[in-house]
């Protein structure tokens, strides 16, 4: 019998970490819900110790008897085989030739449930095997569940983002703990014209139950174990009617953190694109962590346990149709203009910074104060908008629009899910957390992004302007590469994949390339407190033409700022008058 280790599963130990933090944010857009028709996913991978890269898996044929070592996604260790399929699917990271992508986000929920002895699969290695073996969302969310059910499952409570050209789901999944085998879960598909997040906590409450699960159902909207509500009233989770189960409040229940660190940022998301979340002050007490508990629900529905009534809705309408564009700036967002805005308080600093580093939580006098915690945040190590368009054929409509570091410096850059390789500058082994490498993206943008922390509201707009240029430049290449590869694609299939390959390849290195020559100039014009006069990205002289700049402009710290530097000196810092 041969064992063949397949590639995904030690690339997953490179670009993991060690550590799992629950940390990631989900964006969900559905066709109808998009202004072009694309449905759309999003995912920001985010970790203190977490590489930003793209790992990538050649479509692959493999011999009876061959197997998968599945690696655990975080430690490395060596959980266990699975045969192997007789073919698997090319993958770029999360995203496969089919169109077909996933995202997660970690509610842990249940300590009780955290550990499967046994068990084989992780979450992570479950959404690199689901990718190899689907063409659909619902045979995705059919080989996963499935899976888990035969091998077990030995993560934390998780919920995922499955898309493809059609259609959009939420699937939340806890394993069973030391009871059983496997896991509890259910999935829901997000109505087309809606928007969907979640963000490290559990966001499906009641919910339909169905008898069967008939996969070829193309009409059925709600999958689940048929044990999901069985199972929690056999270990004493649950104890009310079937009726009022909600996946979320028994096996995550809500709690300040959940709310204030996790569903505040689905709520900034909502808020941009529908004005009664925006308005609704209950939904912003709760993203505050300000909790209701009535009698009845939003919905008029009864609440016969108890549970929070002032959450989010799973899934809203947005107000008019959702662009790429928007959907990329709502993952760089900080909760400007709510009143979550961290760049108005003194810990936005002298140049309101909307970071804080972490922990998020500090003790002062015995009191315990927070950190907000936004989709845009310092240790992402990659993030996506994953872009699946039904009228092109897979291999040109999937568009894998991929970032390193930080979302809000970060610039996306269009990986075709056809492709045959991935530019050597977002390569698995271009360098890692620990090894510098000059031409590795992720090494390049986090450069510039510390860089700009240092003095936020002066130079990342530069970075801003320069970000939108890019991003619309390759909106505009990408139409033109959809064309060309549409004309080729009806000739010979491979030549439009190797087309879209070389195009991908090629944006990628040289957005890499760029973004170095971009961080000199704005190290030049920025350093030692000073700014530089510059045109277009171009600093000038003093027109001598002898390179020696203009006396440069001192702004200085503001001064809101000079007040708080000044507060309980005394007259130590006072100046006499002559």
């Amino acid at each position: 019998m041969i064992k063949r280790i397949l590639s995904f599963c030690l690339t997953l130990l490179i670009t993991s970490g060690t550590t799992h933090v629950f940390a990631c944010t989900n964006l969900i857009v559905t066709r109808g819900a998009s202004s072009d028709q694309s449905v759309m996913i999003t995912y920001a991978a985010d970790s203190h110790v977490r590489y930003g890269a793209i790992a990538f898996y050649p479509a692959a044929d493999h011999q009876i008897g061959d197997l998968c070592q599945v690696y655990h996604y975080e430690n490395g260790k060596l959980l266990g085989t699975i045969p192997e399929v007789a073919h698997t699917f090319s993958v770029i990271q999360l995203m496969n030739e089919f169109q077909v992508a996933i995202g997660e986000t970690t509610f842990g929920g249940l300590d009780s449930l955290s550990s499967q002895p046994g068990a084989i699969l992780d979450y992570g290695s479950l959404m690199r095997i689901g990718l190899q073996r689907s063409k659909t969302a619902r045979e995705m969310i059919r080989v996963m569940t499935e899976l888990v059910a035969q091998y077990g499952y030995i993560s934390g409570g998780e919920s995922f983002s499955v898309s493809d050209a059609n259609e959009a789901w939420i699937m939340e999944m806890i394993g069973k703990g030391k009871y059983e085998k496997g896991a509890v879960w259910v999935a829901r598909l997000i109505p087309d014209g809606y928007v969907c997040g979640h963000a490290n906590q559990a966001r499906i409450t009641t919910f339909p139950f169905q008898k069967t699960n008939n996969w070829n159902d193309t009409k059925q909207s709600v999958y689940h174990s048929p044990d999901v509500i069985s199972f929690a009233k056999k270990h004493a989770y649950y104890q009310g009617t079937n009726e009022s189960f909600s996946f979320s409040d028994v096996y995550n229940p809500v709690r300040f953190g959940g709310a204030r660190f996790c569903d505040a940022r689905v709520w900034s998301f909502f808020r941009k694109i529908n004005k009664e979340v925006r308005e609704n002050q209950d939904y912003t007490n709760y993203a505050m962590g300000k909790f209701d508990r009535n009698a009845q629900f939003s919905n008029q529905t009864a609440n016969p346990n108890g549970y929070v009534s002032n959450r989010l809705p799973l899934w809203v309408k947005p107000d008019s149709p959702v662009t790429l564009q928007q959907v990329k700036a709502a993952m760089r967002d900080h909760y400007e203009d709510t009143p979550l805005d961290m760049r108005n308080d003194p810990g936005a600093g002298p140049f309101a910074s909307p970071y804080r580093w972490r922990p998020m939580e500090f003790v002062v006098d015995s009191v315990m104060y927070l950190c907000e915690r936004a989709i845009a945040t310092q240790q992402t190590g990659y993030s996506f908008v994953a872009q699946s368009r039904s009228w092109l054929p897979a291999q040109i409509g999937g568009i894998f629009w991929f970032g390193v570091d930080d979302a809000d410096g970060c610039v996306y850059t269009p990986i075709y899910c056809g492709v045959k390789r991935i530019p050597e500058s977002y390569a698995v082994g271009n360098g890692s957390m620990i090894s510098w490498s000059e031409t590795s993206a992720f090494w390049t943008f986090n450069q510039l992004n510390n860089w700009a922390y240092s003095r936020y509201n002066l130079i990342h707009p530069e970075i801003e302007n320069y970000q939108t240029q890019l991003e619309n430049q390759f909106a505009t290449e990408v139409q033109l590469a959809d064309q060309q590869a549409s004309t080729l694609f009806k000739q010979n299939p491979a030549s439009a994949s190797e087309y879209l390959t070389g195009y991908s390849v090629y944006t990628g290195n040289k957005l890499v390339a760029d973004w170095k020559v971009f961080y000199q100039y704005l190290f030049m014009k920025y350093m030692d407190g000073n700014v530089k006069n510059s045109d277009g990205r171009k600093l000038l002289d003093n027109g001598n033409g002898k390179n020696i700049p203009k006396a440069p402009a001192q702004p200085g710290y503001g001064k809101n700022w000079e007040r708080i530097m000044i507060q309980g000196t005394g007259d130590r810092l006072v100046v006499p008058k002559k």
